[in-house]
């Protein structure tokens, strides 16, 4: 009941702060999918699919190549969804989307940085997730040098308290030097910056439009989807869950990376040899 209650777009109490009101726990609110129309669904699939493969795709050339003759697809629908889906192309676009005025802006700090060390850059962002009957948010802390994965989260709104959880989690034992990040609300946020500015770390964000300035979590957004969530059906929250802790603990502890040398992340994290 206390669920029904939450309004998720309320102009001036975060999620977070309606369930501490209701003495609601947050992971019972986030337990179901986000929901849509079964087509929209469907298309969604496919518009993440696609995006993963060309990211400089907008919602103009998106509705060209997934719509056909027989069933074209209107660009304001097309940007409906990807809007819901947190999904911008990675070119630089003049006054598409507006900032939160009260946000401060970071500069991007790692512009011919050598990245040489643990702990020197981690960075986080968020992923949409398909789901047989819905669909959530990933959220990731990475480690640029090691491809180490902190922490994670998920949530089934844009909301950003679930971004701050996953880097309380990360950071409870080590910070990094710099933390890297695009410039969405949820990481403009006082909420967010203040919890880093606290523990003395550097802000870094990505210039607008620039997916790839933050390329290693985008390749393991790939990873993740192509090598697992692709592959599954997960039918609800609990089993998504479940099958990301799974993959997380494959891919940091035995998935040996190329650009590592073939070592695993958690071997590089820790500065461990190579077991093989």
């Amino acid at each position: 009941m206390k669920r029904s209650w939450i309004e998720p777009n309320h102009p001036g109490l975060s999620i977070r702060h309606q369930c501490e009101l209701l003495e609601l726990n947050r992971a019972t609110f986030y337990r179901q999918p986000g929901h849509e129309s079964a087509a929209n669904l469907a298309l969604m699939r496919r518009i993440d699919e696609q995006f993963l493969q060309t990211p400089f795709y907008g919602s103009r050339r998106m509705a060209e190549v997934l719509g056909t003759p027989r069933s074209p697809i209107n660009r304001k629908h097309m940007q409906r969804l990807m809007r819901l889906m947190g999904l911008e192309a990675i070119y630089p676009k003049p006054h598409t989307t507006q900032r939160d005025a009260t946000h401060k802006i970071y500069p991007y700090l790692l512009r011919n940085m050598a990245i040489t060390r643990p702990n020197q850059v981690w960075s986080c962002d968020i992923t949409y997730v398909p789901m047989p009957t819905g669909f959530m948010y990933l959220t990731a802390v990475i480690d640029w040098f090691s491809r180490y994965v902190l922490a994670w989260g998920l949530s089934n709104t844009l909301d950003g308290g679930f971004c701050v959880e996953a880097l309380e989690l990360a950071c409870t034992k080590v910070h990094p030097e710099i933390f890297n990040t695009d410039q969405g609300v949820q990481f403009t946020s006082r909420a967010f910056t203040s919890r880093l500015e606290s523990k003395g770390i550097a802000i870094s964000m990505d210039g607008r439009g620039r997916a790839l300035d933050n390329v290693f979590i985008e390749r393991l957004w790939w990873s993740v989807k192509y090598e697992w969530i692709y592959l599954h059906e997960f039918a609800t929250v609990r089993s998504l869950e479940q099958g990301l802790t799974k993959y997380f603990r494959f891919f940091c502890q035995d998935r040996p990376h190329q650009a590592l040398d073939y070592r695993t992340p958690a071997e590089v994290y820790r500065g461990l040899k190579k077991r093989h």
